[in-house]
């Protein structure tokens, strides 16, 4: 096949990847996307991890070392089917929070810090230079497979000018689809379907390769096992720690790596599709690593040992004489390559223009963020990262020489990549996590990283002299790259990917411990690590308005979204705010859309800073937001002052009502008090008068005259009694009462109103339950005052307690030196109605039969405790009526009321 023919072939592929991508980016312009938004073409473009290291350097990997390359496939098979909760999480954060890449989602969750952001790009872009630098060696050998007549011709003489015009032809199609425009939600579908139909043709390659070498060369499956026994490859042996290094790296870079970040997270359009990717993918991965060991034997047996083994999949069909296989194999590892590199300029071009590019003309230029044409400076700034990016990949396939083998190079970007996984998924399942401690650990791992892996790898007399290598810099040895801290023996990879990983972790852990997250900081790791809980984020940092104005925010918006999607957004926000027709208020709940919409553009923290400095004047710093903070409590102060207000005014005019219920009640009392008192005076009054005059009268007999006398007597004492209990209660109320203190038994004064009660109702059966110990203590108190009110509570009890075996219990407790004493009968109570007048003045019991005076005793009780520094009360709940005295053990003179 003459090279000329390989040429067209390959311009006839690119021509048909080219109408592909056009044909779809034109549909989904329209609205048309259909298919093309199903879950088997996101599945596909996940094979965009299968790159030219994976279809060429596979087979070179098990040649040189056995089922060692079964790692690559390992890991991200663990990932998609062991950790989907995580690749779940980081799908709907990245579609909540409108994330472009790897490190937008690094920069939005600590405080949308553009210092994290810059790190992150630059650890992305250094770490994927080696991994370029693959791909254009990979597609360079394969065209020299094709220059000599001989297989093991693989060498061509110009590779550096085949890989210049690889990479140049790479960048003109990555520019053509990747940057065509700005889309909101930084998606390419054309590209992303072009990577599918690439996915389709390198499997399908790989796979009819080891179709033809399986039952074409070997003979059929029997004969291919007996080959690969007493194949070399057979030899190699497990290394338990290698093994588990490998595959953790593996796994580490199919989520931090920028592409897979791309395709996985940023292309995504349905979260449902990552459940069908959660199988596929692992099952795309087993088709690719099938026939990778047949491959491996049956080259290793039939071409020279001359060959390289990484160009078995391509000069082994080419050696014997199947050359349409060997040109479908050339597509095949063509597409692998193509398909990265195309994908991962776009991901570091929007890092490198989102995080670097805008932020550095925000500074320069601010003004520009409202006159400036943004968009067309950030194409172009994605345009210039792109061919600086497959610069570096090309600079650094220069200066390395050329590694004989892929898998070499392909491990190095693994280790730099697994750099950014700490901060990532620590930000996404710890709220601990701070931007400082992020930024110490990415910084720490990778300077560890370039210093023990990349450096070296580019060559001993190049940027690592080889006394540093062989004696550490400046003679320490224990600083040698391969060597750190006295470690030897391990292999170089793991040794590099140790100590970077540990030192990352450490700081990030450490640093995030002693340092406290800002507000922004705090929101935001309330918002990515409770995803799956909280609605779309709120108004993260914009307390109002400020001094924007919706004809400003729509100018800037014109410029990065474009004319049609800016006008759409900003009427879909007047309408959700019921002002159709006009241009929405710059809410802060729309100043949080409109940063969600921009950062799809333009990344967080770039969007962040353009709408501070025009909503607020100037970027939001963390004393703004403390400020912002500071306000919300106040208000939220008063608002809770407000609050109490309300509840106390709500309180008080129930206790006005309350108490107006009660006055009524008192009225009505007062009214019924005043009959009262008035009939009880004119009883005594009018037995006194009609008896006096008959004893006037003369002529009475002496029994007579005797007893008319006596009951002039005894309604003479009821008049007094009535009149002295008005007289006291006036006296009490004035405090003018004279108290005469001394010791007294309690127990004794409870025995001297017991007996003085026993006149009430003698005829009823009535018990008193007492606990004469408890009672057995003395007071300093108004004896007579007291007992005034022990005898008023008993003779309560024998009147009203309604119960058949009538009974009185008596409690006596002594605490803290005071004594209460409880009086709880048998009976029915007081009906809760009644409980709140008991004590007042004019209160008496509806029954009038039983009221038999006028209503004073409580009150007077009442005010008897207050004078002796005690208090009582009505204790509802007791199954009867219920009443609690509480005094002190020892009243003194200033304590008397």
């Amino acid at each position: 096949m003459s090279f000329d023919l390989l040429v067209l072939a390959c311009l006839v592929y690119v021509a048909f990847l080219f109408a592909v991508a056009f044909v779809v980016e034109r549909r989904a312009e329209r609205g048309a996307a259909g298919w093309l938004r199903s879950p088997l073409i996101y599945t596909l473009s996940l094979s965009i991890y299968c790159t030219a290291w994976t279809f060429y350097g596979a087979v070179g990997y098990a040649a040189r070392s056995g089922l060692e390359f079964l790692t690559i496939y390992l890991g991200p098979t663990l990932v998609f089917v062991g950790w989907w909760i995580v690749l779940r999480k980081l799908v709907r954060i990245g579609r909540r929070h409108r994330v472009t890449s790897i490190a937008d989602l690094i920069s939005s969750r600590f405080g949308k810090s553009n210092l994290l952001g810059v790190i992150a790009t630059m650890i992305a872009v250094v770490a994927a230079t080696p991994y370029i630098a693959l791909q254009l060696q990979s597609v360079t050998l394969s065209f020299g497979a094709f220059a000599s007549d001989a297989p093991q011709g693989w060498m061509l003489s110009d590779q550096g000018g085949v890989a210049i015009w690889v990479a140049a032809g790479l960048a003109l199609f990555t520019i053509l689809f990747g940057t065509r425009n700005l889309d909101a939600k930084e998606q390419h579908h054309g590209i992303v379907t072009a990577i599918a139909v690439e996915a389709v043709v390198k499997l399908v390659a790989l796979v009819l390769v080891g179709v033809y070498v399986v039952w074409g060369l070997a003979g059929g499956v029997g004969p291919m096992i007996d080959r690969i026994a007493a194949s070399p490859v057979s030899d190699w042996q497990l290394v338990p720690g290698r093994w588990t290094g490998l595959i953790l790296l593996s796994a580490a870079a199919v989520i931090t790596l920028p592409r897979m970040f791309q395709v996985m997270v940023v292309e995504n359009v349905e979260e449902r599709h990552l459940a069908v990717a959660g199988w596929a993918f692992p099952a795309y991965l087993l088709a690719m690593s099938l026939f990778i060991v047949p491959i491996a034997v049956m080259g290793l047996e039939r071409l020279p040992d001359t060959t390289n083994p990484d160009m078995f999949v391509l000069t082994l069909p080419l050696a014997e004489g199947a050359e349409w296989l060997s040109m479908l194999a050339f597509l095949g590892g063509f597409s692998s390559a193509t398909s990265m590199v195309i994908v991962e300029s776009i991901a570091l071009a929007t890092m490198v223009s989102n995080h670097v590019v805008m932020p550095l003309w925000l500074r320069f230029r601010p003004e520009n963020a409202m006159s400036g044409d943004v968009r067309r400076l950030v194409l172009r700034s994605r345009r210039l990262s792109i061919i600086a990016v497959l610069g570096l990949g090309l600079l650094y396939y220069r200066l390395s020489g050329g590694s004989a083998a892929l898998a070499a190079m392909g491990l190095i970007a693994f280790a730099g990549v697994a750099q950014l996984l700490p901060a990532m998924l620590g930000g996404i399942l710890w709220r601990g996590a701070t931007r400082a401690g992020a930024a110490a650990g990415m910084v720490l791992g990778f300077v560890v990283w370039a210093y023990a892996l990349l450096l070296p790898s580019v060559g001993q007399g190049g940027m690592m002299v080889e006394a540093i290598l062989a004696n550490g810099p400046l003679g320490i040895d224990w600083l040698r790259p391969q060597a750190l801290f006295g470690v030897q023996g391990m292999d170089p990879l793991l040794h590099a990917l140790f100590w970077s990983l540990s030192l990352n972790i450490a700081a990030f852990l450490g640093v995030s411990l002693v340092t406290f997250p800002g507000p922004v900081e705090r929101v935001q790791s309330a918002a990515f690590v409770n995803v799956f809980e909280t609605g779309l984020a709120g108004p993260e940092g914009w307390a109002r308005g400020g001094g924007a104005t919706a004809e400003d925010l729509l100018t800037m918006a014109r410029r990065i979204l474009g004319e049609d999607e800016a006008l759409a957004f900003f009427e879909e926000g007047a309408r959700a705010q019921g002002k159709e027709g006009y241009l929405p208020d710059p809410t802060p709940a729309f100043l949080a859309i409109l940063e969600r919409r921009l950062a799809g553009s333009v990344g967080a923290a770039t969007a962040h800073a353009m709408l501070s400095q025009i909503a607020g004047g100037a970027t939001v710093t963390v004393e703004d937001l403390m400020k912002v903070a500071g306000e919300a409590a106040q208000i939220m102060e008063y608002s809770a002052q407000i609050e109490a207000k309300s509840e106390e005014l709500s309180r008080t005019a129930r206790q006005l009502r309350e108490a107006n219920e009660k006055l009524t009640r008192l009225s009505e009392q007062k009214d019924a008090f005043l009959g009262q008192i008035s009939h009880e005076l004119r009883t005594p009054m009018t037995s006194i008068r009609a008896f006096s005059e008959i004893l006037s009268e003369g002529d009475m007999p002496p029994a007579d005259v005797v007893r008319y006398g006596r009951i002039i007597h005894e309604e003479a004492i009821r008049l007094t009694r009535l009149l002295d209990d008005l007289l006291d209660l006036s006296v009490l109320e004035s405090g003018t009462v004279q108290l005469n203190l001394g010791l007294a038994n309690l127990s004794s004064l409870i025995d001297r109103a017991i007996a003085s009660a026993s006149n009430t109702r003698p005829d009823r059966s009535f018990t008193v339950v007492r606990d004469l110990a408890a009672e057995n203590l003395f007071l300093r108190t108004d004896p007579d005052r007291l007992v005034q009110v022990l005898i008023n509570l008993v003779s309560n009890a024998r009147k009203y307690c309604a119960a058949e075996e009538a009974e009185l219990r008596i409690t006596v407790r002594q605490r803290r030196g005071r004594v209460t004493v409880d009086f709880v009968d048998n009976g029915s109570g007081i009906p809760e109605d009644k409980q709140s007048l008991i004590f007042e003045k004019f209160a008496r019991l509806s029954d009038g039969s039983k009221a038999g005076g006028a209503g004073l005793g409580l009150a007077i009780c009442r005010e008897v405790m207050t004078n002796l520094g005690g208090s009582i009360h009505y204790l509802p709940g007791q199954g009867g009526t219920g009443f609690r005295l509480t005094l002190p053990l020892q009243l003194r003179r200033d304590q008397a009321a």
